[in-house]
């Protein structure tokens, strides 16, 4: 089912804007208005979580519909409004005036030829200034990493700036709070082997009086994390037996002397070393008949959510 509108005597899909906002008064006012020129029969949502600058009441103004998502966090956030908002498509940005709204036609338009379920606005920096050095490298590192991990290249993947479709939406089950949301969304599509594309936008530096609330190394270790809980969660026959490979290696350097001293005199003089080897022997295989049984659930899991996805009909074919 798609939620249409009509035109004459065909039918558009429904545009939803999402914009994730937390004390963002200085840029919301030139985002909603933006978005609204380039997008003009789309509906604009502004979930405020918790400003206490008057985002809220400006973005109203701007003739935004605005809600509120008490949680802190913009994981939070965006889990309310893919539960909340009803639309065929919807263009996540984030609230500080940094992208080019004049592209959201474009983001629309690639998403909808593909079809694509996930169109990815990646960053072209306009000045020396839009993008920090430090979360530019972390940036790149982490999206290479995702790429070895999972296997799809992707310039971009920390871009708050996408185009997503409703099937996606309705079968994302997200559990992030922060900023690794992009993380989740990214290898959710990936993980279901979604039609994705990517295309370049132009992003700006924040203007006077935006101020950002990413840091590169906090925010940078929560996204590592994720990535490797996503590992453990999607892929746990790799992880537990990359983990009980190195129990099993350690089992091996700790009792290999161990044994050679008991063939070449009888004797097990090092007994607390002999103990400890057989521990982490234990371990290792425990680890790997742990994979192999997590391996039987995730896949479980996976049939589960693609039945939820094809259960829902693409951009184009809802057109």
């Amino acid at each position: 089912m798609t939620i249409q509108e009509s035109v004459g005597s065909t039918t558009q899909p429904a545009v939803a804007v999402l914009v994730p906002c937390y004390n963002e008064a200085a840029t919301i006012e030139t985002v909603v208005r933006s978005f609204r020129k380039s997008l003009p029969e789309s509906h604009i949502y502004v979930y405020d979580n918790n400003s206490t600058d008057g985002t809220a009441e400006i973005a109203a103004r701007a003739g935004a519909i605005v809600r509120r998502e008490r949680r802190q966090g913009k994981g939070h956030v965006v889990r309310r409004m893919f539960a909340a908002v009803e639309a065929d498509i919807y263009i996540l940005v984030d609230g500080d005036a940094t992208y080019d709204a004049a592209a959201a036609p474009r983001l629309v338009e690639e998403l909808t030829s593909g079809p694509y379920d996930k169109v990815n606005g990646a960053r072209i920096a306009t000045g020396a200034g839009a993008y920090r050095p430090g979360h530019a490298l972390a940036n790149w590192m982490l999206s290479r990493l995702v790429s070895l991990i999972f296997g799809a290249e992707s310039r971009d993947m920390l871009s708050g700036y996408k185009a997503l479709s409703r099937r996606f939406v309705k079968t994302f089950p997200s559990t992030s709070s922060g900023f690794e949301i992009e993380t989740e969304l990214l290898v959710h599509a990936l993980d279901l082997e979604m039609p994705m594309s990517e295309i370049a936008t132009v992003y700006r530096e924040r203007p006077a009086g935006s101020v950002s609330k990413l840091s590169t190394v906090k925010d940078g270790i929560r996204i590592l994390l994720v990535i490797l809980h996503l590992v453990r969660d999607l892929l746990p026959l790799q992880f537990f037996s990359a983990v009980g490979a190195l129990f099993i290696l350690a089992s091996i350097a700790a009792g290999f002397p161990v044994i050679l001293e008991f063939l070449s005199t009888g004797l097990v003089p090092r007994f607390p070393t002999a103990i400890l080897a057989v521990g982490l022997m234990i371990v290792g295989i425990v680890s790997l008949f742990s994979g192999l049984i997590l391996d039987s659930v995730a896949k479980g899991r996976r049939e589960a959510k693609l039945l939820a996805y094809l259960s829902m009909a693409s951009v184009r074919e809802g057109a």
